[in-house]
């Protein structure tokens, strides 16, 4: 098979990712300011059919209203010239000491106040330049000690912050929808709405729910021992993956954004398998971190190994589905019968059921084996690329 990505596999990339200078809180950068406009060229080289960005990986923070649109400029032709396009955008509340505390949570209402029209002059960026997704990853958001916040009304001052972003593009009509990005810890001790589940019930308690969805990161769920491939199926079960980032992660530590495929690739491969089958639509987004042990040439092949993995898996996934073995597995395991309904005939007619429950068999029931392993064998094979 051909891995060489194409704009039809919908792979795109951050700017803060091929970007990232190597700096972390025990060394400095390890690489020079990489110009988007270079990003955007080498991107669409390698294939890719978008990039995102924060406002910052942009436009510098303190840039003037003329540095700013020369920025923007000189962007959009890259762009235009590398048919690169622009499906999601985000905001930096992170990175600057004033969201020390967070940005929509801070107990600080000045800062909440700038950090809402940060937000919203971005916003009216991103529409500008076609994006669909706005992300919303609340780094900041949270706490380190019990006293120093107030969960409640910091969940009250995120719910008003959504409300009126959703507000906001509504009023202008903008094709804009939010996706929420779940992460446990790390800047911060603990920070609000960590989880994929988190996310997804506090969404249904906003004024336009229809407008949030999620953006599940691989190595925010593994970071809390969560399976990431289900934290996807539920938000495709919800109607709410509006977005995703793909990266790699080994267990329960550090954020490591490894390039997507390392790490847990066993999760890797049921996580496409799950994308293919489920006719996910939308960008297969990469936020990962080149290792600061590379140079520019290290960066790119790093960038490449993250669609020709998603493309590896996607070939092997397939593979695995068509193969006759498997299906014999599958219903061996009885995955056909998980399809209909437990009892379709209603209330009544479950209760009426002698055979439900009064005539039901059940020490024959508990010695029926699930032949888990022998399907999960065969996925070991073709995750391997074993024939036969």
């Amino acid at each position: 098979m051909n891995y060489q990505p194409t704009p039809e596999d919908k792979f795109s990339f951050g700017l803060w990712t091929v970007g990232w200078q190597g700096r972390d809180p025990f060394g400095d950068a390890t690489r020079p300011a990489l110009d988007p406009v270079e990003s955007v060229r080498r991107l669409a080289e390698l294939g890719a059919w978008g990039v995102t960005f924060h406002d910052d990986d942009l436009i510098p923070f303190g840039s003037t209203d003329a540095e700013r649109e020369r920025i923007v400029k000189r962007f959009r032709e890259a762009l235009d010239t590398h048919g690169l396009v622009v499906p999601m955008a985000t905001t930096n509340l992170f990175t600057h000491p004033v969201f020390k505390d967070g940005g929509f949570t801070s107990n600080d209402r000045d800062v909440r106040r700038y950090a809402l029209r940060k937000v919203i002059r971005n916003i009216d960026l991103a529409a500008e330049l076609g994006a669909e997704t706005y992300v919303a990853w609340g780094g900041r958001e949270g706490a380190e000690s019990g006293g120093a916040k107030d969960i409640r009304l910091a969940l009250d001052r995120m719910k008003e912050a959504f409300d009126l972003l959703g507000e906001y593009v509504t009023e202008q009509g903008y094709d804009l929808r939010f996706a929420i990005e779940p992460k446990p810890n790390e800047p911060r001790g603990d920070i609000l709405l960590p989880t994929v589940g988190h996310a997804l019930a506090f969404i249904e308690r906003l004024e336009r729910p229809e407008l949030y969805g999620v953006n599940p990161e691989v190595g925010h769920e593994q970071m809390a021992g969560l399976n990431f491939a289900h934290g996807i199926a539920q938000a495709l079960w919800s109607g709410k993956l509006f977005h995703l980032d793909l990266n790699g992660q080994n267990g329960i530590k550090y954020d490591q954004d490894l390039r997507f495929g390392a790490g847990d690739v066993r999760n890797a491969f049921w996580l496409v398998d799950l994308l293919e089958t489920a006719g996910y639509e939308g960008p297969r987004h990469f936020d990962f971190k080149p290792p600061r042990t590379e140079d520019f040439d290290g960066v790119w092949a790093s960038a490449a190994g993250c669609m020709r993995n998603y493309l590896i898996l996607k070939e092997r996934a397939a593979a695995f589905r068509a193969d006759p073995r498997v299906r014999d597995a599958l219903k061996a395991a009885r995955l056909d019968q998980l399809a209909l309904p437990t009892a379709e005939d209603g209330l009544a007619s479950l209760l009426g059921d002698k055979s439900a429950y009064e005539d039901f068999d059940v020490e024959a029931a508990a010695e029926r084996g699930m032949a888990f392993e022998a399907l999960d064998q065969l996925a070991t094979d073709h995750l391997l690329g074993v024939q036969g």
